[in-house]
């Protein structure tokens, strides 16, 4: 009797070619476990919990080297006054921005995963939608006024 071949086997890769999360998305994926637990274990009004959230991003910000906290605490400010709706809340350890407690745009540092420039992204719930293809990321470097106004631009048309 043949013994059945391995789905490795079966699909031609081999054990040896995956080599699992990296150590950086391990740890987002630990973060956001603990950001679940704090949310869950938070108690009072609804006020109370956005308040919390909120110091909770502030604190995350505060925690990043300077060229990545001067970009997110503009970011910050930039979202809040285009979008006072959105509630602030960490998403995988990053500071995100949610309606309905769905995750509308998020702020990833550079610092987070290694990368040579800091990401404002969007998610699907965003409404940036633009034809049968549009951007839902951009790469911040810095920040200029013109481009502060493109994305309070991008925050208000996300909202919809």
């Amino acid at each position: 009797m043949q013994q059945a071949k391995s789905s490795t086997e079966n699909s031609g890769a081999s054990a040896e070619q995956y080599h699992g999360f990296t150590a950086e998305e391990r740890a987002a994926m630990k973060e956001h476990a603990q950001e679940q637990k704090k949310a869950a274990a938070r108690r009072g009004s609804r006020a109370e919990k956005e308040a919390a959230a909120e110091r909770d991003v502030l604190a995350k910000i505060a925690e990043m080297p300077e060229a990545d906290r001067v970009l997110a605490e503009r970011i910050h400010d930039i979202i809040k006054a285009a979008a006072p709706d959105l509630a602030p809340k960490l998403w995988y350890g990053m500071p995100a921005y949610a309606r309905n407690g769905k995750v509308l745009c998020h702020f990833q540092s550079a610092q987070k995963f290694g990368s040579r420039y800091a990401t404002l992204g969007f998610s699907d719930e965003a409404a940036l939608d633009d034809g049968a293809m549009w951007p839902i990321a951009y790469a911040l470097k810095e920040l200029t006024a013109a481009q502060e106004q493109r994305i309070s631009a991008l925050v208000k048309k996300a909202v919809g």
